[in-house]
C-alpha cells in the first residue's frame, strides 16, 4: 500500500518532482502540499479513502443531515442511522448514540507489562528511567481519531469490539500490581476512548501510579483538561504527538486538520510551569522524509518555544511502515539539520530519537 499516490507515474502529480513511489503510482510531495493545498487535495483524499476502505472503515467523517453529533472529538461527527463515525467506534440506533467501546465498560485494547526502562517518547526526562525493576503498564487502544498515513502502529485498524474482547476500566486497573510505577495510554490513540482511559487513570491514580499520555491531542478539551489533571497530581507526563505545523500539511498526513491539536497543546503547556520536573508535557514529531523537514520542525519547535523553552522535544526516526511503506529512512543529515532546527527556535531540551534507524 504506496503513500500519497494514485496515478500511473512516479513523479508528483503537480511540480513533476521524482518522488519515493512504487510503479504504476504517482504522487504529491510535501513541498506542493504546502505550496498548492487545493490541487493536492483530491490526491491526498483519494490515498485516505484508500487506506481507510481497506479496513472497513468509514472514508470521510460523516455529516448526515439529521443526524447525531458525536462531539468527543476534532472530527466532529453527525452520524447517521446505522452509520459509523470516523473512529469506528460509534454509531446510531434508533435516533441515539451508540459506543461500541470507549466507555469504562468496554474499553478496545491490548495491555502489557514492559520492564522500566522502557521505549517511552518521554524516557530521557522522566522519573522512570531510574526504575529498574519496576515496569509500566503499557495500553494499546484499538482505535484512532486520525488516519496517519505513515503509522508504525496501524495494527489496531483490525482490532474490533467483539464479545469478549473488551476489557473494563475496573480490570484493566485491577493489572496493576506493586511494582507498577505508570501506566501510559497510546495506541491507536486514547483520544478515541478517553471515558474509558480516565476512568482507568483515577483507579490507577489512587493506587499511586503515575499517569501518563501519548496521544494526538485531538481528544474534546474537557477531557485534555481531566488528562492534564490525572497527570499534574500523579507525577505523569502528558506527550503530545505534534505531526507538522502547517494545516495542509498535516491533512495530507493525517486525513484531518491539527487545530484541535494546537489548542488542546497551548491548554497543556500553559501549565507546564505547575510541574518542570518531571515535565508535565513533552512534544515530539515524526521526521517523515520528503514532508517532515528542519523546515518544519523549525515551525513547530517556534510554536512549542512560544509556551516554554524548556519544554522536552523530542524528534524520532522513520522507518517505512503502512501506507508510506516506500519512502526511506529518516537520513542522519535530515534528523541532525531537524534538530539544529528546533534548537534554533529556542528550545534547550531537544532529543533525537530512534537513531538506529537513521540511514547513513
Amino acid at each position: 500500500m504506496p503513500g500519497i499516490w494514485t496515478g500511473t507515474e512516479r513523479s508528483c502529480a503537480l511540480c513533476g518532482r521524482r518522488v519515493p513511489a512504487p510503479a504504476r503510482e504517482r504522487g504529491v510531495c510535501g513541498s506542493c502540499v504546502r505550496r498548492d493545498p487545493v490541487r493536492s487535495l483530491p490526491l491526498v483524499r483519494e490515498a485516505h479513502g484508500r487506506a481507510r476502505r481497506a479496513f472497513g472503515l468509514p472514508v470521510e467523517a460523516p455529516r448526515t443531515p439529521g443526524g447525531v453529533r458525536c462531539g468527543l472529538c476534532a472530527w466532529g461527527c453527525v452520524i447517521g442511522e446505522g452509520e459509523r463515525g470516523c473512529c469506528g467506534l460509534r454509531t446510531v440506533r434508533g435516533g441515539r448514540l451508540v459506543h461500541l467501546a470507549g466507555t469504562p465498560r468496554r474499553g478496545l485494547l491490548h495491555w502489557s507489562r514492559d520492564p522500566l526502562p522502557t521505549n517511552c517518547v518521554a524516557d530521557w526526562v522522566c522519573a522512570g528511567r531510574d526504575r529498574v525493576g519496576d515496569h509500566n503498564l503499557a495500553v494499546f487502544y484499538g482505535s484512532c481519531t486520525f488516519d496517519c498515513l505513515f503509522c508504525q502502529n496501524w495494527q489496531y485498524r483490525v482490532m474490533r469490539p467483539r464479545p469478549g474482547a473488551l476489557t473494563t476500566a475496573e480490570e484493566l486497573a485491577g493489572a496493576a500490581d506493586p511494582r507498577t510505577f505508570c501506566v501510559c495510554f497510546f495506541g491507536g490513540d486514547p483520544a478515541s476512548q478517553m471515558p474509558h482511559a480516565l476512568t482507568t487513570g483515577r483507579l490507577l491514580g489512587e493506587r499511586g501510579v503515575r499517569v501518563c499520555w501519548e496521544t494526538n491531542g485531538s481528544m474534546h478539551p474537557r477531557f485534555l483538561e481531566r488528562a492534564v489533571e490525572l497527570s499534574l497530581a500523579t507525577g505523569g507526563v502528558v506527550k503530545f504527538d505534534l505531526k507538522a505545523m502547517d494545516e495542509s500539511l498535516h491533512v495530507a498526513l493525517t486525513g484531518v486538520s491539527n487545530r484541535r491539536t494546537l489548542e488542546n497543546f497551548a491548554r497543556a503547556a500553559s501549565r507546564f510551569a505547575e510541574r518542570r520536573d518531571p515535565p508535565l508535557v513533552v512534544a515530539s514529531t515524526l521526521l517523515v522524509p520528503g514532508y517532515v523537514d528542519a523546515e518544519e520542525v523549525g515551525r513547530i519547535a517556534r510554536f512549542v518555544a512560544s509556551f516554554d523553552p524548556t519544554i522536552p522535544y523530542a524528534l524520532l526516526a522513520f522507518a517505512p511502515h503502512f501506507a508510506m511503506a516506500d519512502l526511506p529512512r529518516t537520513s542522519r543529515r535530515h534528523g541532525e539539520e531537524a534538530l539544529k532546527a528546533a534548537r534554533s527556535a529556542g528550545l534547550t531540551r531537544v532529543r533525537l530519537g530512534n537513531v538506529h534507524l537513521l540511514d547513513r
